[in-house]
């Protein structure tokens, strides 16, 4: 044993990642003790119903009613917030723990992507820290990656799988032909999919993931609003199917990227390459690549989501304060970050799946393509299949490469036509 003063956190939260803190340094107290240098120990402890069964035996915990109280206790290190959302007591706690001198661990990813800037610079005024590895795909250490491994590289480009709910989905149509709704369904009762599943399917969450990246990798303030965003939810099992003829699999996929023409950001269903390593992470696992002007290509994969991987990201965290390792939250001090200047997408070059589904009859197949021909879009392939219950027929195109600005003016030119039986589908090529 140490005779050095124990790390003494205050937990906000007890849900399924909470509990798995508590779980994991009373599982790895010694080993922590060692790494750290010094022990780990929770001294309070606040969350909703005092009364639940969590697994874990929270008697021995001061207890707070109030979350807020956490940030005042003179007993108490560092503060732990697992209560989630970008504002509201998450944000009022965060608040007030760096303006007392705390330091705070987060796997707040929402708070992160709204508020990140203005929390780096209140730890940076306050000599504390801010820890947030759990913010962004669970166990696996991307944020360490990026802020100290990769801290010598220029990054040209972060992308990765951010969502294992959205995976989960994508990849069990995939092995099993199946619907969109029809697996949303099953992944919400098996607990991989909240039942407000919107989050994750509209590309929400892997887009407050996407700009916590970005702002580590290019110096940038986080810029969430600059995420352009979309989701799964108009995927269909037969996409899939088309994407395997071609060589493809379909993947959730966070793309930023900075260029002469400043900061692209976007989340979007994507036709990823088979030899490509995103093409096989699979189930609920996350990915992210960063490339370096030195280091090459970084691929961190693992479990993103789930008690254990989680806890294990926040644990370290609090490893990392109890050794003194504090540093600036975003690789750089707060007042280097740059404004981003948000790139115009028109402007990127890249090749397109397009999706239709028309009305059966004679002229359609023309009239999309005289779309194409007018915007300057080149087309590689096109596939039309047979027709579907409500008579109409799915129509399948692949794009030469060319410019973003090409596409949206065609699907522009498109819109409303009566052949159309709904919104047609655009997946970029990866």
């Amino acid at each position: 044993m140490t005779a050095t003063q124990p790390l003494r956190v205050a937990l906000a939260g007890l849900g399924t990642v909470g509990a798995g803190v508590v779980k994991l340094l009373d599982a790895n107290r010694d080993l922590i003790e060692r790494r750290a240098g010094r022990g780990i120990e929770i001294v309070a402890v606040s969350a909703r119903d005092r009364a639940k069964d969590r697994g874990v035996d929270i008697a021995r915990f001061a207890w707070e009613d109030d979350t807020a109280r956490l940030a005042d206790r003179s007993d108490a290190d560092v503060v732990v917030e697992l209560v989630g959302g970008s504002d509201g007591p998450a944000l009022a706690l965060a608040r007030a723990t760096l303006a007392g001198g705390k330091s705070l661990v987060t796997a707040n990813k929402a708070m992160m992507a709204h508020h990140g800037l203005e929390l780096a610079q209140a730890a940076e005024t306050a000599g504390a820290a801010l820890k947030f590895e759990a913010a962004v795909a669970g166990g696996v250490p991307v944020i360490k990656g990026l802020r100290d491994g990769a801290a010598a590289n220029r990054i040209d480009r972060v992308y990765g799988i951010l969502n294992g709910t959205c995976n989960f989905i994508l990849t069990k149509m995939e092995a099993e032909g199946r619907d969109f709704a029809d697996v949303l369904a099953e992944a919400q009762a098996l607990g991989f999919a909240e039942a407000d599943a919107s989050f994750d399917i509209d590309g929400v969450d892997a887009a407050h993931k996407l700009s916590i990246l970005a702002s580590l990798s290019f110096g940038t303030g986080p810029a969430f609003g600059d995420v352009a965003t979309g989701g799964i939810r108009h995927v269909l099992a037969a996409d899939i199917a088309e994407a395997a003829a071609l060589g493809f699999k379909v993947r959730l996929v966070g793309v930023a990227e900075a260029g002469p023409h400043g900061l692209f950001q976007r989340v979007h269903a994507h036709l990823v390459p088979v030899d490509h390593p995103l093409a096989h992470v699979s189930g609920a696992l996350n990915a992210v690549v960063a490339e370096g002007n030195f280091v090459g290509r970084l691929l961190f994969q693992g479990a993103g989501a789930g008690d254990g991987p989680t806890a294990s990201a926040v644990v370290a965290d609090l490893i990392d304060i109890a050794r003194g390792e504090f540093g600036p939250p975003y690789a750089m001090p707060a007042a280097s970050l740059s404004a981003p200047n948000a790139a115009d997408s028109g402007d990127r070059r890249g090749r397109a799946y397009l999706r239709f589904m028309v009305a059966d009859k004679v002229g359609v197949l023309a009239e999309i393509a005289a779309a194409m021909r007018d915007a300057g879009v080149s087309i590689e392939s096109l596939m039309q299949r047979g027709a579907e219950a409500d008579g109409s027929v799915l129509v399948a195109i692949v794009t030469h490469e060319g410019p973003e600005r090409s596409v949206a003016h065609a699907l522009d030119k498109l819109r409303g036509s009566p052949s159309l039986a709904g919104e047609p589908l655009w997946m970029h090529i990866l």
